[in-house]
């Protein structure tokens, strides 16, 4: 039974709410700033699992936590899609013209970019965190400073929002994993969703080749993303997801695909959180 999960961030933040709908049973959260602390938390058993964003609709991939996964061989067991709203928010009785400041994660200000285009007064700094610059602003009662954050930080720290949803794309979707050191405990039949990688060689039709094995076991492809292989120059491991009628078709990809010599690697099995 999962008790206790890490997440990036604060309370407030967009990882304390996904850790908060989620799980059937409220969790404790261990506060990480960054998501190699994240992931230190759960291989040295601080926690159960770990809550890991790893896609934003308008921003694409956080590609260092996928190499995070994969490098600490951590299993995804299950995945959460939340509707991201970014609010600017600062202590009471103050405008956004009396504001010179906001701090906030990078992922957030891109996301923002266009809200801002309007106030180039306002100086954007990158920080660690949304909602732990929403906590330092209450805690030491900065004026002429915003955070954006969820609505649920600006509540839990007294903070007046000065404007609402001011993400560029309104549909602002990030998915979350849930990851854990041991494999999904799914039942088999209710598995509908992998995360896999692979390796492919340096020869014409490889890559081509192992998709057309996913095509032939009916598994539709949802996503694929390359990521550098550090110790060989030029060469790419892919990243890639994807869903299927029945746990067996997916076996039967794996079996081909192992046969082929290819580095096939199972991040995680579970349920797709869009059906």
């Amino acid at each position: 039974m999962i008790k206790t999960v890490a997440i990036q961030g604060v309370r407030g933040s967009f990882h304390h709410i996904v850790s908060q709908e989620f799980f059937n049973k409220p969790v404790d959260s261990i506060e990480c700033m960054t998501f190699d602390r994240v992931v230190d938390a759960l291989s040295n058993k601080e926690c159960d699992a770990a809550i890991m964003a790893l896609e934003n609709s308008i921003a694409g991939s956080i590609i260092p936590n996928y190499a995070l996964i994969d490098k600490y061989g951590l299993h995804i067991v299950g995945e959460h899609y939340l509707d991201i709203q970014h609010n600017l928010m600062a202590l009471p009785n103050q405008s956004i013209e009396e504001i010179k400041e906001v701090y906030s994660h990078p992922m957030a200000l891109l996301q923002c970019k266009e809200f801002f285009k309007k106030h180039p007064h306002i100086k954007l700094v990158e920080d660690k965190d949304t909602a732990e610059v929403a906590e330092r602003i209450s805690k030491n009662q900065t004026t002429g400073v915003a955070a954006i954050a969820s609505v649920t930080a600006a509540e839990i720290f007294d903070l007046n929002i000065l404007a609402h949803s001011i993400q560029t794309i309104k549909h602002n979707e990030t998915r979350f994993v849930i990851v854990k050191r041991t494999n999904s405990e799914v039942p088999e039949l209710e598995i509908n969703k992998a995360s896999i990688k692979f390796e492919a060689n340096h020869k014409r039709g490889s890559l081509a080749t192992i998709l057309n094995v996913m095509s032939d076991c009916k598994l539709n492809l949802t996503k694929i993303q390359s990521l550098p292989i550090v110790e060989t120059p030029w060469k790419y491991a892919f990243f890639v997801d994807v869903t299927f009628e029945t746990y067996d078709s997916f076996k039967k990809a794996k079996s081909v695909i192992d046969i082929m010599g290819e580095g096939f690697k199972v991040l995680g099995e579970y349920k797709n959180a869009k059906l």
